[in-house]
């Protein structure tokens, strides 16, 4: 996988994969920009993409597939419901579910931490944020499961392997837009204390948000409040380890516990690249670029630019300042990017308390996603020792 980024990176600023028909801005300064001007590089991929009616519908109201001005009022709609105060107000929350979760294997030396915490965690957080019955998260965790698997899917695919896949997890889709709706259309006549009915009473200049794009929306903080923060923590896990004292000196300064999260978001990015629809003629480079070209920015590989980052392939837990890329640029910066650090600060936080040595003792039991869909790892088995 970073071989592959290294080999990007070598093979210019930017570069076109005739196989796959996209086009790759790879330096740091050139993904900033093209992240930064939705005008030139669109996040509407409608005209270049194959429209299947269930996820039209299920796509209405996820903002990261629009440009402005639908962008922004979608956005300043969901503000009103999804405020940082609501995401700092779940940090007491957060930390009785891990406390539980942890319980669970209370007895043990030895555990999968992708199955007992990083896993269910953000599945369970979104779930109650979202009013959603307790009986009903294992559903959130099967969706989740389908949805961002990529099973279907080779490390490079191409059009015909993206179509398979769409296929595929259509009927995922079609179930979850419908368990949705209805729990919509439940709050509407019931309201409660939860992000739904703080959603319906949103309002901005007479414009509310219809139940439909609703869903949508809770489809995108499924995405950026869950699979991010189980990529993150297990990614966090695998680089301490990977780079021996390094739960120790966090340990001896706990403080430094966010700036280690950033540094493992900047080496690491869950979802690497972005895609991006040319708008109209645009040079990059050398090269000229058509309307309707695919641009893929890729986080990735800009996070490891050499002319941004001192040793740049290396985890430095101390690293400021850290301008990586890994939650966008501009407009689109990643909606649930608190929520994630939230989730990765008090989860890794309550590792290092219970434990005073946890360790990876075998990588041959280790199982990663495919690196098409996100960079994480799918089981992560540890051993322990308790103070």
């Amino acid at each position: 996988m970073t071989d592959r980024w290294q080999a990007l990176r070598e093979s210019g600023p930017v570069s076109y994969e005739e196989a796959q028909g996209v086009w790759r801005v790879v330096d740091h300064q050139g993904v900033a920009a093209v992240l930064a001007d939705p005008a030139t590089y669109s996040s509407d991929m409608t005209p270049i993409a194959p429209t299947q009616e269930d996820f039209a519908a299920f796509t209405q109201g996820n903002f990261v597939g629009m440009d402005p001005p639908e962008h922004r009022k979608f956005r300043t709609l969901v503000s009103q419901a999804f405020t940082p105060r609501v995401v700092q107000g779940l940090e007491p929350r957060i930390e009785a579910v891990c406390r539980r979760l942890l319980g669970t294997v209370a007895d043990r030396d030895r555990f999968d931490v992708v199955d007992t915490l990083a896993y269910p965690l953000p599945i369970i957080v979104i779930a109650e944020l979202l009013g959603i019955p307790a009986d009903d998260h294992p559903l959130f965790q099967e969706w989740a499961a389908t949805l961002f698997g990529g099973d279907q899917l080779s490390e490079a695919p191409d059009a015909a392997d993206l179509e398979r896949a769409l296929e595929a997890i259509a009927p995922t889709v079609r179930e979850m837009n419908s368990y949705v709706l209805d729990h919509i259309r439940h709050r509407r006549a019931h309201p409660a204390d939860d992000l739904i009915s703080e959603l319906i009473a949103a309002e901005v200049d007479g414009v509310r948000l219809e139940d439909q794009e609703m869903v949508g929306f809770v489809a995108l903080l499924l995405v950026a409040g869950h699979i991010t923060t189980t990529a993150l923590l297990g990614n966090a896990l695998v680089a301490f380890d990977q780079q021996p004292g390094t739960l120790t000196a966090l340990r001896a300064e706990p403080d430094r516990l966010p700036v280690a999260v950033e540094e493992v978001l900047r080496l690491l990015p869950p979802f690497p690249e972005l895609g991006r629809r040319i708008t109209k003629p645009v040079r990059l480079g050398s090269h000229e670029l058509p309307v309707n070209s695919l641009v893929m920015a890729h986080l990735g590989a800009a996070n490891r630019d050499p002319s941004r980052f001192t040793a740049p392939d290396t985890l430095d837990i101390r690293r400021s300042p850290n301008n990586h890329l890994t939650f966008g640029h501009g407009i689109h910066f990643c909606f649930g990017a608190p929520l994630a650090r939230l989730e990765a600060r008090i989860a890794l936080r309550m590792l290092l308390d219970d434990f005073r040595d946890l360790a990876i003792p075998s990588y041959a039991d280790v199982t990663y996603q495919n690196p098409a869909v996100i960079i994480g790892v799918r089981h992560l088995p540890v051993e322990v020792k308790r103070p």
